[in-house]
Order: C-alpha cells, then sequence, then structure tokens
C-alpha cells in the first residue's frame, strides 16, 4: 500500500511538472466565479421550490414515525410485562395448589393407613372369635361324641353282664316285679 501511494505521488509531481496550462476565462472570470454563481442559482431554485421544506417535512414524518414505532414499543413492553406477571401469579398459584393436593394427599393416606389398621385388627379380633367359637364348637362336638361312644360302650357292658348274669328265670321275676310295681 505504502509502494502504491508512492508510486501515485511521483506520477503526480511528473505529471504537473510536465506542462502548465492557462486557466480559461470567460468575460474575465474564471471556473471558480461560475461554479459559484451556478451554486447559488441551484441554492435559489432549491428555496423557490421548497426543497429545504420538503426535507424537513420528510424528516419530520421520519421522526413521527419513529415515536409511533417507540409508543408501540413501550405498549408491547407494557403487555409483556403483564403477560409475564400473569404468568409469575399462574406459576405462584400451581406450586400453592400442588402443595394443597400433595399435603391432602398425605393426610388423606394416612387415613387411609389408620382405617387399614383400624379394619385389620376389627378382623383379627372376628377371625380370632370365630376360631374361639369353632374351638368351642368342637370341643362340645368331641364331648358329645365321646359321652355318646360312652354311654354306647356302658349299654353294651351292661347288656353283657345282664346277659350273662341273667337267665330266663330271673328276668321273670324282673318282669314280674315291674308289673307289680305299675
Amino acid at each position: 500500500m505504502a509502494d502504491l501511494l508512492s508510486i501515485l505521488a511521483a506520477a503526480a509531481g511528473h505529471a504537473g511538472e510536465a506542462h502548465e496550462a492557462a486557466e480559461p476565462t470567460v468575460a474575465g472570470f474564471g471556473a471558480g466565479w461560475f461554479v459559484a454563481l451556478s451554486m447559488t442559482v441551484l441554492i435559489l431554485v432549491m428555496l423557490w421550490k421548497k426543497v429545504p421544506g420538503a426535507i424537513t417535512s420528510g424528516l419530520d414524518k421520519g421522526i413521527a414515525e419513529i415515536r409511533h414505532q417507540l409508543e408501540e414499543a413501550k405498549a408491547l413492553r407494557a403487555e409483556a410485562e403483564a403477560l409475564r406477571k400473569e404468568y409469575a401469579d399462574k406459576i405462584a398459584n400451581a406450586e400453592r395448589e400442588a402443595a394443597e393436593m400433595l399435603e391432602h394427599a398425605r393426610s388423606e393416606a394416612a387415613h387411609i393407613v389408620d382405617k387399614a389398621k383400624a379394619d385389620t385388627t376389627d378382623l383379627i379380633a372376628r377371625r380370632e372369635k370365630m376360631a374361639g367359637e369353632k374351638i368351642a364348637a368342637a370341643e362340645l362336638a368331641a364331648v358329645q361324641d365321646l359321652r355318646a361312644k360312652a354311654a354306647d360302650a356302658a349299654a353294651r357292658a351292661a347288656g353283657a353282664l345282664i346277659k350273662g348274669k341273667h337267665d330266663a328265670s330271673a328276668d321273670k321275676a324282673l318282669v314280674d316285679q315291674a308289673i307289680s310295681g305299675l
């Protein structure tokens, strides 16, 4: 880059040395005077056509549009803040409701466990009572069965003894005695 600049500077220096021409003039006025005159005419035409007013009105419209966009942005921000607050409240309510539901579920579970314990205790007591009643019934049946067997055995033994010790004459005496007792 520095080489390019030095080459350009050297070329400009050589170009200026090669020839000097006189500046052209018209009626004694140079090029600078004509440039100034044309700029003045241009500025006057622009003022006559109200170009600065058009430029300022365009800038004012741009400023108004920017202000409108800023107001919309403020409104959107306020709306976004309101939504953020609303959702933060919803989240807080949801967390509170979840905690309440969890506490309710825990208390219900404790109630169910207590009821199950009470029901189990009642069931065990009923089963014990039923088992006791069955045992008592079985004992009673066993005692009655034993009594029946003992009575049957005693009757057979008595029958065998009577059969062995009594004959027909002894039976006749017993029958006569029973008839006379009537």
